[in-house]
């Protein structure tokens, strides 16, 4: 997931992101309640989720690294763009990419639940493997 704060982009691998409901489409993700994405996500509604693809697991590993730089520097060598109503980067090549508004945000031990309305996909990709981490690891 991707957020754009002021003049920075902040990104990270999640791994407990979900859907919520279908009518109103809404998702839920978990962020660790001391991440600095928490802060931002706290200020900041709008974001962007990408559902990255299997093929894209060293991109998975970049965002998931302790002490990584903005998301742009990510991403540099990687097709991307922005969300036109999130103004969140959007890797392009996933499963699908949600831009997603935060409607409510829920604390849940140490992390906080960010529940959100899904007011645009950004683009379905057809066919490809979707990109699962189970037991801490990608399958």
């Amino acid at each position: 997931m991707t957020v754009r704060d002021g003049r920075d982009d902040l990104g990270t691998t999640v791994t407990a992101f979900m859907s919520v409901s279908v009518d109103p489409p809404m998702v839920a993700v978990a962020v660790d309640a001391e991440a600095y994405l928490s802060e931002v996500l706290h200020r900041q509604d709008r974001w962007a989720a990408t559902v990255l693809a299997a093929r894209q697991r060293p991109l998975a590993g970049r965002f998931a690294a302790q002490g990584r730089p903005s998301a742009r520097l990510l991403i540099a060598n990687e097709p991307h763009h922005r969300g036109p109503l999130s103004d969140a980067l959007i890797v392009d090549g996933g499963l699908t990419a949600l831009e997603c508004r935060t409607r409510q945000r829920v604390p849940a031990g140490d992390h906080v639940l960010f529940l959100a309305d899904v007011p645009a996909i950004d683009y379905v990709s057809a066919g490809g493997e979707p990109l699962v981490r189970v037991n801490r690891r990608y399958l």
